[in-house]
């Protein structure tokens, strides 16, 4: 049975640009009232714009998910504006390239905060909203790295195992009051993600190659994919199944899939590979 979404109100993190952003314009087409945060004021307001100019709801804050009171804020502007909260995506994260030994253990530590704890920020002040209402719908934005690990996204790729974990846990804390959690897996996808690896990684971003940007899967999809789960609520939504199939073979033979891992890690980075300095 599908869920009418209309008038259900959604509060989405990391919506300046990217996935947030098709999502909350995917999800005000489906009628839902929309809240939207994110750090870039004039990205916001933009969509926040582009949303009422088409007959919906929205309204926005300004904020980072490593601020707990902001996140606090957020959903309670959502509350307030819309009279309730049907569902919430913890969308906002990002990536650095970095072998272990050479990352300091304040950016692996930041990296968490904005990743994990970010979505536990704006999570947890929602939940408590929907537990009051017995409904509701709590959507974790992981990733299809959150069942393997690459050479330098070693932090990266523990926050999203992290949250596609605590997902898993809590659909099962809350299956019986009526609330719904699910984990989004995307895989490489056309957003501003890969330019902040660029930007930040201190050696550069060499596992990533933007002359194949034509293989990466645009937003849209992705957003696609959130509204239907929406309607049809489901545990994990994977935007590849054959790359969801290779990852399940990876947990039964992980030294195969290292392996792999390895030889497609050196073939993009030059033959070189991703090592420390000190190698």
């Amino acid at each position: 049975m599908k869920i009418d979404l209309s008038g259900k109100p959604i509060a989405i993190t990391g919506a300046s640009s990217g996935i947030g952003h098709a999502t909350a314009i995917a999800c005000a087409q489906m009628g839902m009232p929309v809240a939207v945060m994110a750090r870039r004021a004039d990205r916001l307001e933009q969509l926040v714009e582009r949303i009422r100019s088409s007959g919906q709801r929205a309204v926005h804050l300004v904020g980072s998910v490593d601020d707990a009171d902001a996140c606090c804020r957020f959903i309670e502007r959502c509350a307030s504006e819309f009279g309730s909260i049907y569902a919430v995506f913890a969308n906002a994260g990002y990536a650095i390239e970095q072998p272990v030994a050479e990352m300091s253990i304040e950016a692996v530590r930041q990296n968490f905060e904005v990743n994990f704890f970010g979505s536990l920020n704006v999570i947890k002040p929602a939940l408590w909203r929907m537990q009051e209402r017995g409904a509701g719908h709590i959507l974790w934005c992981s990733s299809c790295l959150s069942r393997a690990s690459l050479p330098g996204y070693a932090s990266y790729c523990a926050t999203k195992s992290a949250q596609n974990q605590f997902a898993r846990a809590m659909r099962l804390e809350l299956k019986a009051q009526g609330i719904y959690v699910s984990s989004i897996h995307p895989v490489g996808t056309r957003t501003e993600l890969f330019d902040v690896i660029e930007r930040q990684s201190p050696g550069g971003a060499s596992l990533i190659d933007r002359s194949r940007d034509w293989t990466f899967q645009p937003p849209e999809r992705v957003a696609r994919a959130v509204v239907r789960c929406l309607r049809r609520p489901r545990a994990e939504v994977w935007l590849s199944t054959p790359l969801r199939l290779a990852m399940a073979l990876g947990v039964a033979a992980p030294g195969l899939a290292d392996a792999i891992i390895d030889l497609l890690a050196r073939k993009r980075a030059g033959g070189q590979g991703i090592s420390s300095s000190g190698e």
